[in-house]
């Protein structure tokens, strides 16, 4: 069967339509004019000296504001998350965790990188804990045993991207190591690079595969795709992950339209203030 590979591309095609189309209709909003090009030879006329009024308007501008702006509440993060309503079948809202959660992520290895990344999927604490609120849906998967797990919520923005960072250099930190699951025993861990559409201020991605034994004895695969994207204050952190088949479609496609709605969500929230 072939048609969810292709419904995942469908989405991600929808998903960066609809992108392209809320950037649009926001440079509208903003008032913001694209200017007409100029026929062949004529010369676009230097713009008219700004008056004293114009010039006092922009040092009040330029000024720095007095305080930042105000963060995201519990309830404007929900609005934020992405729910089945948008991912539609075969995705369904959670009935719990997945079995290879602690069969298979709650392991260790003596790499001290490649261990803060085991520790960080297991948890589900790639920034720590946050500061205010925070908000998260758990969708899964019907048709490919997948689960996909999303969240908002705010960090210093330093710290964040102090992660990002790290996260893309363990393609080549950990590109391939030995780890010990509590459960299942040794298990060979890879990890690469995912690309994911440029979103947010700023974004890293990988894909983390594990193969070995299980609790059971029958020969496991996980894969798991993590990406995070900061959007000014916020941050969103993404994990699609299981046994079966995990599209990279659906989490390129999930980062892009949450990086969009997160900050559509801010601005609105800003506008309200």
């Amino acid at each position: 069967m072939t048609h969810a590979p292709a419904a995942a591309r469908a989405l991600l095609v929808s998903v960066l339509a609809v992108a392209a189309l809320l950037t649009t209709a926001g440079c509208m909003a903003d008032g913001r004019e694209v200017p007409l090009p100029l026929p062949e030879g004529v010369s676009q006329p230097p713009p008219p000296p700004p008056s004293p009024s114009a010039s006092s308007a922009a040092s009040a501008t330029e000024r720095p504001a007095a305080s930042s702006p105000p963060s995201l509440s519990e309830a404007q993060l929900r609005e934020a998350l992405i729910t089945e309503a948008d991912l539609g079948e075969p995705w369904m809202t959670s009935r719990g965790a997945a079995t290879w959660r602690d069969g298979l992520l709650k392991a260790t290895t003596d790499r001290p990188d490649c261990r803060r990344l085991l520790d960080a999927l297991y948890t589900e604490e790639l920034f720590g804990t946050p500061a205010g609120p925070r908000a998260t849906a758990t969708l899964d998967d019907t048709y490919n045993d997948a689960q996909l797990r999303y969240q908002v919520a705010a960090y210093p923005p330093a710290d964040v991207d102090r992660v990002l960072d790290w996260l893309g250099t363990l393609p080549e930190r950990c590109e391939r190591f030995e780890a010990t699951a509590t459960r299942a025993g040794a298990q060979l861990v890879e990890v690469t690079r995912l690309p994911i559409p440029e979103a947010g201020d700023a974004r890293s991605a990988l894909r983390l595969r594990m193969t070995g034994g299980s609790s059971g004895g029958v020969r496991t695969a996980l894969t798991v795709d993590l990406a995070a994207v900061r959007v000014g204050e916020d941050t969103l952190v993404l994990t699609n992950a299981g046994l079966g088949a995990v599209l990279p479609e659906i989490t390129q496609a999930v980062t892009r339209l949450g990086a969009d709605r997160l900050e559509e969500v801010a601005r609105q929230g800003r506008v309200r203030v």
